[in-house]
């Protein structure tokens, strides 16, 4: 009977904790002094030549979705890419998000693509997951689209857990 009992608090600690994980949110304050929150980003597709990790970032007010892909052109032809993102949610409509920035990290060996998702959009956008992401890799390709294979959920997730947050 101090077996069952044991493992069924054991399941129980466990259950929660990876519940708890999930809304692992980090913060880092930016050289203007705005505090940003975002959750590591998360591999969205992959494959051998290209990959995109992909995360929300909010400064409380707004949210971007932030791109990670891979490869990256040079900082130089990486500061071109101004177009906003085309993103297909499971809701078969189509998302226009505005560029934001575009930012190179870690030394420039991490390149982060910010676009902010419309105050409309942001219920579809945590009800709904993602399925294609199209990018304009302006100066090294025309449209790079991604159809998504993995994690299709994170950023409902990722929204959820901030969502939640704002209403405490």
């Amino acid at each position: 009977m101090k077996k069952i009992s044991f493992t069924i608090v054991f399941l129980l600690v466990l259950i929660s904790s990876k519940m708890h994980a999930q809304c692992d949110i980090k913060n880092r304050v930016l050289a203007d002094g705005t505090m940003t929150y975002y959750f590591d980003p998360t591999n969205f597709y992959t494959t051998k030549s290209k990959s995109l990790k992909i995360n929300i970032v909010t400064d409380k007010e707004h949210f971007f979705i932030a791109l990670q892909p891979s490869p990256f052109p040079p900082k130089k032809e990486g500061k071109k890419i101004k177009d906003d993102l085309v993103i297909h949610l499971a809701d078969k409509n189509v998302y226009r998000l505005a560029h934001y920035d575009t930012q190179y990290r870690h030394n420039d060996s991490v390149m982060q693509v910010l676009y902010l998702i419309d105050q409309k959009d942001i219920e579809a956008f945590s009800k709904f997951e993602a399925i294609v992401a199209e990018i304009n890799m302006e100066g090294t390709e025309f449209v790079r689209s991604y159809d998504f294979k993995l994690h299709k959920d994170a950023i409902v997730k990722q929204l959820a857990c901030f969502l939640k947050k704002e209403d405490k």
